[in-house]
């Protein structure tokens, strides 16, 4: 079963930073492809950007300069750090998980945390 957990969502002024933590198995961390997506209600989910088995990473272009993806296997966490956010980026954010390195990284999902940013 690939079981992932979001956390770190919450209510910010724009401008200000995030950081959200998505836990999965050692496994997932160190042979899966994994991603962040976001969904606002009433639009399709839309990735943020992904990383690599190999840690190589890839961002939308709206997240490029203001995002950074990273993997810590030893608390077996993904992270999406967010900064000079926008009230633009208030969704669902969502990990994702994937066997095979695509630019889709989409075949398991966790639950979501949600990130409201206000201006």
């Amino acid at each position: 079963e690939v079981k992932m957990v979001e956390s770190g969502g919450g209510s910010v002024q724009a401008g200000e930073s995030l950081t959200l933590t998505c836990v999965a198995s050692e496994y997932i961390l160190g042979h899966y492809c994994m991603a962040w997506y976001r969904e606002v209600p009433g639009q399709l989910r839309k990735g943020v950007g992904l990383i690599e088995s190999d840690g190589t990473t890839f961002y939308v272009d709206t997240m490029k300069g203001r995002s950074t993806i990273s993997k810590d296997s030893a608390k077996n966490s993904l992270y999406l750090q967010m900064n000079s956010l926008k009230p633009e980026d208030s969704a669902m954010y969502y990990c994702a998980a994937d066997e095979y390195d695509s630019n889709w990284c989409g075949n398991y999902w966790g639950q979501g945390t949600q990130v409201t940013v206000s201006s």
